[in-house]
């Protein structure tokens, strides 16, 4: 075998035998001066088609240990807080994939979907792992932001709450109401509308907390959160105004929800509810 993929190998295997799961192109150029452009990208290619490394995005790879070798990558709440702190980015990890850390996923999320600051990002596909970018339009507000530790360090999870509301506000990109109200039946448990405040009411839509409280109430029956959310919009000023329940479909000929105001212009037919 060639001298440089040995070297950058080795030193690969010495980043996770200290811990760390991820490198990026410039360290191994900064660790390896002598060695050509065309020779360092040779190896780490040659490296990555082993199965030891797997480029994420343009410069920045993560290690896949031996307990990940079937699946072939390295799953990606491991490294998504690397990853956003070497971008510079403010981030959580948003929609299916952070009901799936209190309990609601109802099924295996396709996508793991990231809230991130702007400037955009595009998605990334890799080994079958899809990372789904979404950027924000409002500044995340960090006291909606709940850590949880994994084996490589704690990450950003939206709260029950503000997931629960970012369901209905990315409606299009988990698969449309269905999906997304029987992810909020199933977190149902998980939700404290007492805890909202004046940051949570900044960033989310009012029109996403009249579509949540509508199916809460009129959908989900659980009208006690539905009351206590109402109540909250009421005394942070929320101005409801007709809008529809799915977006991009008809809105006239259709009833209209007076607490809500949510013209109801589709048939919720959510799974095990």
């Amino acid at each position: 075998m060639p001298v440089t993929p040995y070297k950058i190998k080795s030193y690969i295997l010495d980043l996770q035998k200290r811990g760390t799961l991820t490198f990026t192109l410039d360290e191994v150029r900064g660790r390896f001066p002598s060695f050509s452009e065309v020779a360092i990208k040779s190896a780490l290619r040659r490296i990555s088609g082993s199965g030891a490394v797997m480029p994420v995005r343009r410069g920045y790879y993560t290690i896949v240990p031996v307990a990940y070798a079937l699946r072939g990558a390295l799953p990606p709440e491991l490294y998504i807080d690397d990853l956003m702190r070497r971008l510079g980015r403010r981030y959580y990890v948003g929609l299916l994939s952070a009901a799936a850390f209190y309990g609601a996923a109802h099924q295996q999320p396709q996508a793991f979907s990231v809230i991130a600051a702007p400037p955009a990002l595009r998605d990334t596909v890799k080994k079958s792992i899809r990372l789904n970018f979404i950027t924000s339009p409002r500044e995340i507000p960090q006291a909606w932001l709940k850590p949880f530790r994994t084996e490589s360090g704690d990450i950003q999870v939206s709260r029950p709450e503000l997931t629960a509301a970012d369901l209905l506000t990315y409606q299009k990109e988990i698969g449309g109401l269905n999906r997304a109200s029987t992810i909020l039946y199933e977190l149902a448990e998980a939700l404290n509308f007492k805890l909202l405040d004046r940051p949570f009411f900044d960033f989310v839509p009012v029109s996403t907390v009249q579509r949540l409280g509508y199916l809460l109430e009129c959908v989900l029956e659980q009208p006690k959160l539905a009351d206590t959310l109402y109540a909250k919009a009421h005394t942070h000023k929320c101005k409801f105004q007709k809008i529809p329940l799915k977006h991009g479909k008809g809105k006239d000929n259709f009833s209209v929800d007076a607490r809500w105001k949510v013209i109801v212009n589709e048939q919720i037919e959510a799974d095990d509810l």
